[in-house]
């Protein structure tokens, strides 16, 4: 996902005058500046300071989201930004200089930085060699002829160097499924205008994945100006195969890229880093066996209006398991998430999505965005943190919108549970307490994020800190200022500050059914 950081050139320049700024984690995780170490001759005021460090920290956050380790060793701001110089060669200082808000400003891709080539963790790839694949629909801001030339000459960087050979079909289901869309565009993940997301793709699987999205926001180019679809796509499609991103600055899959010089598609290679990324997935080619020839059938090219949606993206295959019936009133949630301002209703390998952005519940495989995953147990959101907490049997994953962060799964012990606990029944969390509340059978675990520790005097009954919550429970979560708990068919709308339940409702409530 080629994401574009734009810092104002003013800011920029202006930040030249400060030496260095570090940062700190202040109420709902806004930076606060340090004074100490600003220049006494900086001519900066404190409000264009405090905007570049809000700047610097939506970066880290997005890119560093969450440490590698749940021990407090000092400022964890401090820790992802010498995670970030290090990753980039810079000199590695811990605090926000000249050198590391150039690198912030450079374009990138929107999934998180790793070390050399990297394969997703499941290391998801193509069954096959011949993949499919198909423009669902076309940019106006070039021709299609142009649009159909530059994708073709992407997937060749990477047939060029595997077994694989790539198929364009014009109808019907392709196991690569490219369109150009805006905003809310049939996906988990809105396009933010122009200048923000590029584009973004998923690791092979089922249903979405494989697929590359385009946003129609953006003015789409094949020179150095604008966006360069043959760069942006040929990065995207690296993904679609399989690959995270890279270390080396010279390759095609290294997340920052500078899109204002000019680049030949005749001539373009990948570095040796991509090459031996992708072929530790699917080998090389070998020299003797040829190249399919191309369908000689062409679609005759009519011009297309500019789209505000595309169309919704059939899906590729039925979803395994299949989906259940919403409106069952016998329906029980595994676990239930905010993400985003949506909520998120997981349930065998499915998650329903609820968003005031869609007229109805969206259904998709949990596989499908999260190749990792086949089902979830728990679930909890940090909304301040932009991250996702995602529980099966022992271990746990750390989401931040569809990308995986780096180091996952980790096992629960991380949390400090005993071995005797196997698996987490529900979980959420309480941002005003920064506790994360965690039910294993009749009892709660109390997780203090402020101090990155387990409450010495968890376990506890659930029903000593929820009056009314007698059973065990089955799925939990926060919606604005209520509580909901489910074990079985039914919800229980619960009132913390007045510790008393509401209402009872039935779980398919939430799902537009009555």
């Amino acid at each position: 996902m080629l994401l574009f950081w734009i810092f104002i050139q003013s800011l920029l320049l202006k930040v030249d005058v400060v030496d260095l700024l570090p940062l700190t984690e202040g109420k709902q995780g806004v930076p606060e500046l340090v004074p100490s170490i600003i220049s006494e001759s900086s001519a900066v005021s404190t409000e264009i300071q405090n905007e570049v460090l809000i700047k610097a920290q939506e970066y880290l956050n997005h890119f560093y989201g969450e440490t590698r380790s749940f021990k407090r060793m000092g400022n964890p701001m401090e820790e992802k930004i010498r995670a970030m110089q290090e990753f980039f060669g810079l000199n590695v200082t811990g605090k926000i200089d000249n050198e590391t808000i150039k690198v912030i400003q450079q374009p990138r891709c929107g999934v998180p930085d790793v070390q050399r080539f990297s394969l997703f963790a499941s290391k998801p790839k193509w069954q096959k060699n011949t993949i499919t694949y198909r423009i669902i629909n076309y940019t106006p801001d070039i021709t299609q002829a142009e649009v159909n030339y530059a994708i073709s000459r992407a997937l060749k960087l990477w047939s060029d160097v595997t077994p694989l050979n790539f198929l364009q079909i014009y109808s019907g289901d392709a196991d690569i499924m490219i369109s150009f869309g805006s905003k809310v565009h049939g996906d988990f993940f809105a396009f933010d205008g122009p200048y923000g997301v590029l584009a973004h793709a998923f690791a092979p699987s089922e249903g979405i994945g494989g697929d590359a999205h385009f946003d129609e926001d953006e003015t789409w180019t094949l020179g150095p100006k604008g966006a360069n679809i043959f760069l942006v796509a040929a990065h995207e499609f690296g993904h679609s195969l399989g690959l995270e991103h890279s270390k080396d600055a010279t390759a095609l899959m290294y997340p920052t890229t500078s899109l204002d010089r000019p680049i030949d598609p005749t001539t373009f290679r990948l570095s040796a880093d991509d090459i031996a990324g992708i072929q530790a997935l699917y080998g090389a080619r070998d020299p003797n066996v040829p190249k399919p020839k191309p369908n000689p059938t062409k679609p005759p090219m009519k011009p297309q209006p500019k789209p505000t949606l595309p169309p919704k993206k059939p899906t590729k295959a039925p979803l395994n398991p299949v989906v259940p019936r919403k409106c069952d009133r016998t329906l029980e949630f595994d676990a239930v998430t905010s993400m985003r301002g949506d909520l998120l209703f997981f349930k065998d390998g499915i998650i329903w999505r609820k968003s005031s952005r869609l007229r109805d519940v969206e259904a998709i495989a949990i596989n499908s965005v999260w190749p990792n995953l086949d089902r979830v147990d728990a679930a909890y959101e940090v909304p301040e943190r932009d991250i996702v907490y995602l529980f099966k049997g022992r271990q746990h994953w750390a989401v931040s919108g569809g990308r995986m962060l780096w180091g996952y799964p980790r096992d629960i012990s991380e949390f400090g549970f005993p071995s005797s606990v196997t698996k987490i029944d529900a979980a959420m969390y309480l941002n005003d307490e920064k506790k994360a509340i965690f039910f294993v059978g009749d009892k709660y675990w109390s997780y203090d994020r402020s101090k990155f520790r387990m409450d010495p005097k968890s376990p506890k009954k659930i029903k000593d800190k929820f009056p009314g919550i007698n059973k065990k429970v089955g799925s939990a979560f926060k919606n604005y200022d209520y509580l909901y708990f489910a074990n079985g068919p039914n919800q229980l709308e619960y009132n913390n500050r007045r510790q008393r339940v509401l209402r009872t409702f039935p779980n398919y409530s939430w799902l537009n059914c009555s």
